[in-house]
C-alpha cells in the first residue's frame, strides 16, 4: 500500500508542477502585455488579473478534505470576481488597454478550480460552483473582442470546463466506490469477529454448564471432586470474559447480520492442516512451517488472527508468485508477543497495492489493529516477499 508519507510527495510535486505551469503562462501574458503597451489604466488591468489569476491558484492547488463547503463558496466568490472584470471590460472601452491577452494564467487556474470543486466540494454547493466558474472561464476571450476566433476560443474554454468538472466527477465517484469497497471489508471482518466470539463463547459456557451439572450430582458423593470441577469453571469463566472483552471492541456495526452463517474458530494450532492443504494443491510451491514456542493456550482472538494472516499470506503468494518454490511460515511465541512471518522465493517483480486497492491486506491490517497487534508487506531483503505481524498476548504491552 502507498505510504502516507510517499503519497503527500507526490502531491506536492503535482502542485509545484501545476504552478510552474501557471507561472510560465503568466510570463507569457506578461510579455504580450508589455509588447501592447502598458499605460497606467492599462497596468491597473493587468494587476487585476495577476491578482485573479493568483488567487485561482490559492484554490485550486491546496490539499482540501472531501466535503469541503468553504471550497464551493470561494469558487463562486472567485468566479464572480473573474466576470465582474470581465463585463467592466466590455462595458468600457478598454481596446488597447487589455494588454492583448484575456489572461491565460486566470484561464488555466479557472479550469484547475472546476476540476477540484468537482473532485471535493460538499455536493450541495458544487454543481453551482461548477457552473458559475465554468461560465467565467467561457466568457474569458471576450474581453479583449467579440471576434468569431475569440468566441470559438470561448467556446472551446468552455469544453475544457466541462472536461475538467468530468473528470473531477469520474475521481470522486472512484473514490467513494474505494471506500464503500474499503467498508464492505471492515464490516467482514468484524461480522467474522462476531463468528468468532460466538463460536468460542458458546464452547466455553456450554463446558462450563456441563462441569456445573456434574458438579451438583457428584456433590453428595466426593466433595473434594467438586472443588476440582469448580476451579475448571473459573479458568474457562475467566478466560471467555477476557476474550469477550478484548474482542467486542471491534464489533461496532449495529447493522450486522445476526443471522449470519456462523463458521467453526480456526486459530494457530489448526496451521499444520493449514500448511498441509497447501501443499496438496496443484501447484509446484510447497510451504514449510516453523513454530517456536507453544501454539496452545493463545487467546482466542490472538490465535485466529494469526491463523488468517498465514492464510492470506499463502493465498497471495499462490497468485501472485507462481514461480515461487518454497513460502515458509514461522510461528514464533515470545512471553509478551506471538510473531508470524510468511516469506516466499518468488522472482516475480511485486509492489505493495496502490492505495484503495489489496482488499484482503486491508481487512487483515483492520484485524490485526483491533487485537492491539501490527502487520507489514513488501519485498524481502534477499528478494520474494515477505508479510509480518506482531500480535500481543497480553492487551497491555500493545504499541
Amino acid at each position: 500500500m502507498m505510504t502516507e508519507g510517499l503519497r503527500r510527495w507526490w502531491l506536492r510535486l503535482a502542485q509545484l508542477a501545476a504552478l510552474a505551469m501557471m507561472a510560465l503562462v503568466g510570463l507569457f501574458d506578461l510579455r504580450v502585455g508589455l509588447v501592447q503597451g502598458m499605460g497606467l489604466p492599462a497596468l491597473a488591468l493587468f494587476v487585476v488579473r495577476v491578482g485573479l489569476a493568483v488567487a485561482t491558484a490559492l484554490v485550486c492547488l491546496p490539499i482540501h478534505r472531501q466535503g469541503s463547503r468553504r471550497l464551493p463558496q470561494a469558487a463562486i466568490l472567485l468566479a464572480a470576481a473573474s466576470l465582474t472584470v470581465t463585463a467592466g471590460m466590455r462595458l468600457i472601452d478598454f481596446d488597447g488597454m487589455g494588454g492583448g491577452s484575456w489572461g491565460l494564467a486566470e484561464a488555466l487556474g479557472l479550469l484547475g478550480v472546476i476540476f477540484v470543486v468537482a473532485r471535493r466540494a460538499a455536493p450541495r454547493w458544487a454543481p453551482a460552483a461548477v457552473g458559475i466558474t465554468g461560465l467565467a472561464v467561457a466568457v474569458l476571450p471576450l474581453r479583449v473582442g467579440t471576434t468569431d476566433g475569440l468566441v470559438i476560443i470561448g467556446l472551446i474554454q468552455a469544453l475544457g470546463g466541462a472536461g475538467a468538472a468530468a473528470a473531477g466527477t469520474y475521481l470522486r465517484l472512484l473514490a467513494a466506490g474505494r471506500e464503500r469497497a474499503v467498508a464492505a471489508v471492515r464490516a467482514e471482518q468484524r461480522a467474522e469477529f462476531a463468528r468468532d466470539l460466538h463460536d468460542f463463547i458458546a464452547h466455553h459456557v456450554t463446558g462450563i454448564v456441563v462441569q456445573a451439572q456434574g458438579a451438583r450430582i457428584v456433590a453428595e458423593q466426593d466433595p473434594q471432586r467438586v472443588l476440582v470441577a469448580l476451579e475448571q469453571i473459573e479458568r474457562a469463566g475467566a478466560e471467555t470474559m477476557a476474550s469477550m472483552r478484548r474482542m467486542v471492541g471491534v464489533l461496532r456495526n449495529p447493522d450486522a447480520d445476526p443471522d449470519a452463517p456462523l463458521a467453526p474458530v480456526a486459530g494457530a494450532a489448526d496451521l499444520w492442516s493449514l500448511v498441509a492443504g497447501f501443499n496438496s494443491g496443484a501447484t509446484a510451491t510447497q510451504a514449510r512451517l516453523h513454530v517456536d514456542g507453544e501454539l496452545e493456550g493463545l487467546p482466542v482472538e490472538v490465535s485466529t488472527s494469526a491463523y488468517r494472516v498465514v492464510m492470506e499470506a499463502l493465498t497471495n503468494a499462490r497468485q501472485h508468485a507462481p514461480d515461487a518454490r518454497v513460502v515458509d511460515v514461522l510461528v514464533r511465541r515470545t512471553p509478551d508477543w506471538l510473531l508470524v512471518r510468511v516469506t516466499d522465493d518468488g522472482a516475480t517483480p511485486r509492489t505493495p497495492p496502490a492505495r484503495g486497492h489489496g482488499y484482503g491486506l486491508i481487512g487483515l491490517a483492520e484485524r490485526v489493529r483491533a487485537v492491539g497487534g501490527t502487520i507489514s508487506a513488501g519485498p524481502a531483503i534477499g528478494g520474494g516477499w515477505r508479510v509480518d505481524a506482531a500480535l500481543p498476548l497480553n492487551r497491555e504491552v500493545a504499541w
